[in-house]
């Protein structure tokens, strides 16, 4: 097989192959036409299977304990899970990402019109450093990635987007999977986006060694690590350099957030997003008042930013959103991408979101 991977996995810049002699040639490799090769070493197994959200592609034995096969599973990223005899199991000579609760194996197929978003060759990068700040929410540390552009300045004061994963992802997913940091170092080589930071926390935060509450996060976000970053980072602090984006359960962390503390952030974006709890609430919801006061609204943001793939398995609640803001002069705007609910689609609402901010 050729020895090629992503650049990006979570656990190594450039992944190892393993020990030839111990463990095969075994892995995945993207063929020029799309189609994805695998190749995986599981000595008396009965079945092998990629399993792509209930998409079943069958491998073959090819002799040696080795099973083969080429798939077309679609273009850009792309989690699936390998099931050998009905079990799950992490393969360690493929890409690692972390979602739907889990580490999960994934491939990266390229997307023609996104051909050069995040060449790191020819531009200048910013780093991601990881923090810990204690949440008095929670009562605990919790976790966060800051992205800091290229030309960062400690003595230079920044605005701040605060930027949020989905369900089952964690803070290291717009990094590793949405190449946030990659896109961001392009736009600002290109001169199209203004410098910032970014905050990327986790949004699946506890109160309890078993309990999860949804709506939890944008308190610890508002009481804790806005905060702690306005203490450790040269930061402007008023809502107009102050941002908050996110995708899918993000998107819901960020109007709640933003609506119900118009006077924290200018500016919002809601990627395959929910305005409203998209399980269905038959209980008020405080954040939604805003949108009953339009002149409020429209001076309280600059950009209120609505983006979600047509192929989205949660359509139905976008356009629910969709005539629940009908004939409300509410400035928001609302974009489409070719697309489902996953990070393709989340690649092209950033890089679309991240020019609009601070102008």
């Amino acid at each position: 097989m050729e020895k090629k991977r992503p650049l990006d996995v979570t656990l190594s810049f450039d992944p190892y192959y393993g020990e030839p002699d111990r463990d095969g040639e075994q892995g995945a490799d993207v063929l020029p036409d799309g189609r994805v090769h695998f190749r995986i070493i599981a000595k008396d197994a009965k079945e092998v299977v990629i399993d792509q959200f209930e998409n079943i592609h069958p491998l073959q034995a090819v002799g040696d304990g080795a099973w083969e096969g080429t798939f077309d599973l679609g273009k850009g990223f792309l989690y699936f899970f390998l099931k050998i005899d009905g079990a799950d199991v992490l393969c360690p000579y493929l890409p690692i990402g972390y979602g739907c609760c889990r580490p999960m194996n994934f491939v990266d197929v390229p997307v023609k019109e996104m051909d050069g978003w995040d060449d790191l060759d020819g531009v200048e990068h910013g780093a991601v450093t990881r923090c810990y700040y204690p949440s008095s929410v929670t009562g605990k540390h919790e976790i966060c990635l800051i992205y800091t552009p290229p030309e960062y300045d400690p003595q230079k004061a920044y605005p701040v987007l605060y930027l949020q994963h989905g369900y089952g992802e964690n803070e290291t997913g717009w990094v590793y999977q949405g190449h946030v940091g990659r896109i961001a170092d392009r736009l600002l080589a290109e001169g199209v986006m203004e410098a910032m930071i970014i905050v990327m926390g986790n949004g699946m935060v506890r109160n309890g060694p078993r309990q999860r509450d949804l709506e939890l996060f944008p308190k610890v976000l508002v009481r804790d690590l806005i905060p702690y970053i306005e203490t450790h980072y040269h930061v402007m602090t008023d809502k107009w350099h102050r941002a908050m984006a996110g995708l899918s359960m993000g998107s819901f962390h960020t109007a709640i957030t933003t609506l119900s503390h118009p006077d924290l952030f200018g500016y919002a974006g809601l990627f395959s997003g929910f305005l409203r709890a998209p399980w269905g609430s038959e209980q008020e919801e405080p954040h939604l008042r805003l949108l009953n006061d339009p002149e409020a609204f429209n001076a309280a943001f600059r950009v209120f930013y609505r983006a979600m793939g047509t192929e989205d398995p949660f359509w139905d609640s976008f356009a629910k959103d969709d005539e629940y803001l009908k004939g409300r002069p509410l400035r928001l705007s609302r974009e489409t991408f070719p697309g489902g609910h996953d990070w393709t689609v989340w690649r092209r609402c950033i890089r679309a979101f991240l020019p609009k901010l601070f102008k």
